[in-house]
C-alpha cells in the first residue's frame, strides 16, 4: 500500500545544510560531512531552520530508504555537535604487544602479534583522530562512517586465523561504541 509521508529534522543554530543535486553537505565552523543520498520517488528540501522529507506515494521499501536517509542526516548534525568516539583495548596473553602510531602515513603498526616477526598494519582515515593510552586506543571523528570504518581496520588487522579461538584470545578489540558499550 502507498502512503504519503512527510518526516521533518530541526536543524541546530550553527549548522548549515546545502543540497548539491543527490549530495548533502552539512557545516560547523571547520568540520565538513559530505554524503551522497539515492533519491528515489521521495525529495530533500532545506527549509528555514528544518529538513524535509517527501514523498507523495511511497511503497515499504521507498519509506525505508526514506527513513535511513532521516536516520544518516541525524548521524550528520549529532557529529557535528559532539564527536562520535570509539575504544578499543588490545588484550594479549602470549607475547606482549605494542602499537605505534604512523600519523603521517595514516597507519597504525601492530608489532610482535602473536609472536610473528612481520608487523601488522591498520589503515587509518585521515579525519579520525586516533590517540594510544596504555592498552586502550581511542578513535574520534565527526562523521560516524569514519570512525567506524577506522576501528574496524584496527580490529581487522590482528584477526587470528587457523588457530583455537578459545585459547589464542589476543587481539584488539572494540570495547565501546558511540551510544552503547560492549
Amino acid at each position: 500500500m502507498k502512503e504519503e509521508i512527510k518526516e521533518a529534522i530541526e536543524i541546530p543554530e550553527g549548522i548549515e545544510f546545502k543540497l548539491e543535486g543527490n549530495k548533502i553537505i552539512a557545516k560547523a565552523g571547520d568540520k565538513t560531512i559530505i554524503r551522497k543520498i539515492g533519491l528515489q520517488n521521495f525529495t530533500v528540501k532545506v527549509e528555514g531552520n528544518k529538513i524535509i522529507l517527501h514523498s507523495k506515494k511511497a511503497t515499504r521499501s521507498e519509506s525505508k530508504i526514506m527513513y535511513t536517509t532521516k536516520a544518516h542526516i541525524n548521524n550528520m548534525i549529532n557529529g557535528l555537535v559532539n564527536d562520535f568516539e570509539y575504544k578499543l583495548e588490545v588484550a594479549y596473553s602470549h607475547f606482549p604487544v605494542s602499537i605505534e602510531l604512523d600519523n603521517s602515513n595514516h597507519k597504525l603498526i601492530v608489532k610482535n602479534f602473536l609472536g610473528e616477526r612481520k608487523n601488522r598494519v591498520a589503515k587509518l582515515l585521515p579525519e579520525a583522530d586516533v590517540s594510544i593510552k596504555g592498552n586502550i586506543i581511542t578513535i574520534k571523528s565527526h562523521n560516524k562512517e569514519t570512525a567506524g570504518q577506522t576501528a574496524a581496520n584496527i580490529e581487522k588487522a590482528t584477526q587470528i586465523k587457523n588457530r583455537d579461538r578459545r585459547k589464542f584470545q589476543d587481539g584488539i578489540y572494540i570495547t565501546e561504541k558511540p551510544g552503547r558499550e560492549i
